[in-house]
């Protein structure tokens, strides 16, 4: 997540009533929607694999300068090694080229064959870190189970009804440059095919909260849904807006929306009376640090969120 100006947090509003009664409706006609279906068939993601996948991303920076930075060979690094993941799952990958600060950057894009591709569904993450440190919270964590929901559509054998595409982005701490640079390419008709952006920007915080984009009411109902299922209090999460890869899309009049588990706000006691952990501290202490490695992850707050964005693709793609 990129360094801006921050607005005020808003107060969280809880949606669980709305849960409640499509749930009774669901039991009064004894038959699931097609949405719900398709999100009961969601599959879990393992968190052992995300991971795993941190642990390689963490090894590519440690041996490529302690970073995974814009223009810098462990980024380029980082990229392969999604995009060999990819290409033999059946992912049709293309790699654009732009320049930010001098350097030459990438994006990596991933469509999933079938699907109406006049009705694309784009879920996103920044793969770069700072130069300070390897990234592994932010945004590995994004990254990495953004990944893991991408294979799992190849591993399940997942035809939507819409056109399923992932990205991840480039030089988003230099100001989602990337993302920017994606979506200004676009001519009219694509971006109007596009009818919505997930985005997943640090979702494994040490000491968590669990924070939902309210950008667009039916994307983050659909978070809001996932988390009332599990007990799990939200709040609406504006710490990022204009901080990460969504602006772009958001300011092209696409549909956003995604998770978060906190950067640098600290938390506050009645947020640690909602989710544990420690009131008094950053959500994210080792944010834009040397010490944002594999020891800096919360598995359960990994765990949840990679399992949301799972529930999330299918739901919504359906």
């Amino acid at each position: 997540m990129t360094h801006s100006v921050r607005p005020r947090r808003r107060a969280a509003t809880a949606l669980a009533a709305t849960a409640a009664v499509l749930l009774v409706a669901g039991a009064t006609t004894g038959a699931a929607s097609p949405a719900s279906r398709a999100a009961a068939a969601a599959p879990d993601i393992a968190v052992a694999d995300v991971k795993a996948d941190l642990a390689q991303l963490q090894s590519i920076a440690t041996a490529n300068g302690g970073n995974r930075a814009h223009g810098r060979a462990g980024y380029q690094a980082s990229l392969t090694y999604v995009q060999n993941k990819l290409n033999a799952a059946g992912f049709t990958t293309s790699v654009q080229q732009f320049t930010a600060s001098g350097r030459t950057g990438y994006n990596l894009v991933a469509d999933w064959p079938g699907g109406d591709t006049s009705r694309v569904l784009m879920a996103g993450a920044h793969l770069d870190s700072v130069t300070a440190g390897p990234g592994i919270n932010d945004n590995g964590s994004g990254s990495a189970a953004l990944l893991e929901v991408a294979l799992a559509v190849s591993r399940t054998g997942y035809q939507p009804a819409k056109h399923l595409r992932f990205a991840w982005w480039g030089a988003e701490e230099l100001g989602m440059v990337g993302s920017r640079n994606y979506v200004s390419g676009l001519s009219s008709a694509n971006r109007a095919k596009i009818k919505g952006y997930l985005n997943f920007d640090m979702i494994g915080s040490p000491n968590p909260g669990y924070f939902v984009y309210d950008d667009d009411p039916t994307i983050e109902k659909t978070f809001k849904d996932y988390y009332t299922g599990l007990g799990v209090a939200t709040e609406p999460e504006t710490e990022g807006d204009g901080r990460s890869d969504h602006s772009p899309f958001k300011n092209a009049g696409i549909p956003v929306g995604g998770v978060f588990s906190g950067a640098d706000y600290i938390k506050s006691s009645a947020q640690a009376a909602k989710w544990g952990g420690t009131a008094g501290l950053a959500f994210d202490r080792c944010y834009h640090s040397s010490c944002d490695t594999s020891a800096n992850i919360n598995d359960t707050a990994l765990n949840r969120n990679a399992d949301a964005m799972a529930y999330a693709v299918w739901t919504l793609s359906a």
